[in-house]
């Protein structure tokens, strides 16, 4: 049965030192709460899975977080590069970091293998491009049927996979909409599953095109409006496309990536 907890309870019952973690959410409901919470917890020694790491990827990483990063693109939209990705690869700091790319439909299928229960998902994606190489997650196969040589990839089953949606209700049936991405298959192919939504609701109302995700794959809900800022969630909020502009300079320098994180997202800790 669906926990409806607080942010911080669901994170300290659900994320655990050594996890492997999806954050996963395409353009809009990306889950910033949940993160920030997850750095104020102080998790260590975390893998953290997602296809497009952004801002709160490099929040993650900054802050000593994350052990190894995968995923299939990362950047900050629109603007440049994760400074604090590339200072753990460069310099290692806070501490080193290990990376496993993959192409967006590798990692994609991974997601799917897991989901289905299957040891692996095979694709063309990675011909032509050395994203394989030294991967020991991805291998060259022959088809029974043709000959034919194809990529496999091995499944990826999160320890737990956070996503956010715009409405669940009180048993826990989670609804989102707009712009999805691999959120229902991360959900599926993970151990443990937290949602944090902007509302919970009596009853949830079927949206076209709309994702229902029932209770019984949802490990627990946490209520947290507003937990996508500074991305967005349809219906609900706006990007703010000013902060993620801001954020080269901020994440630019330690000292001041440190003294922003410590009164914006540490701070949160001290006033609860």
């Amino acid at each position: 049965m669906t926990e409806l907890l607080r942010l911080d309870e669901a994170v300290e019952t659900l994320v655990h030192d050594g996890d492997c973690v999806a954050l996963e959410g395409f353009t809009h409901l990306i889950p910033f709460a949940a993160g920030h919470e997850i750095i104020r917890q102080g998790r260590r020694d975390l893998t953290l899975a997602r296809l497009t790491p952004d801002i709160v990827s490099d929040q993650l990483i900054g802050m000593g977080c994350v052990r190894k990063l995968v995923f299939s693109w990362g950047g900050n939209p629109g603007v440049g590069s994760l400074h604090r990705l590339r200072d753990a690869l460069e310099h290692s700091w806070p501490h080193p970091i290990e990376i496993e790319e993959h192409s967006h439909a590798g990692l994609a299928n991974r997601y799917v293998a897991g989901a289905s229960g299957l040891p692996f998902a095979i694709l063309r994606g990675y011909a032509g491009t050395g994203l394989a190489a030294g991967v020991t997650n991805v291998a060259e196969v022959a088809c029974p049927f043709t000959g034919e040589r194809v990529s496999a990839v091995a499944a990826l089953n999160p320890d737990v996979s956070i996503v956010h949606a715009q409405q669940a209700d009180h048993e826990g049936n989670v609804q989102l909409w707009g712009i999805t991405g691999v959120q229902k298959e991360a959900v599926l192919a993970a151990r443990r599953t937290l949602v944090t939504v902007e509302e919970v609701v009596d009853a949830l109302e079927p949206r076209p095109g709309a994702t229902v995700l029932p209770s019984f794959v949802v490990t627990a809900v946490a209520e947290a409006p507003g937990g996508t800022r500074p991305s967005y969630a349809t219906g609900y909020s706006e990007r703010d496309d000013a902060f993620y502009a801001s954020w080269d300079a901020i994440s630019r320098d330690r000292r001041t990536f440190l003294d922003w994180m410590d009164a914006h997202v540490l701070a949160g800790a001290r006033t609860r």
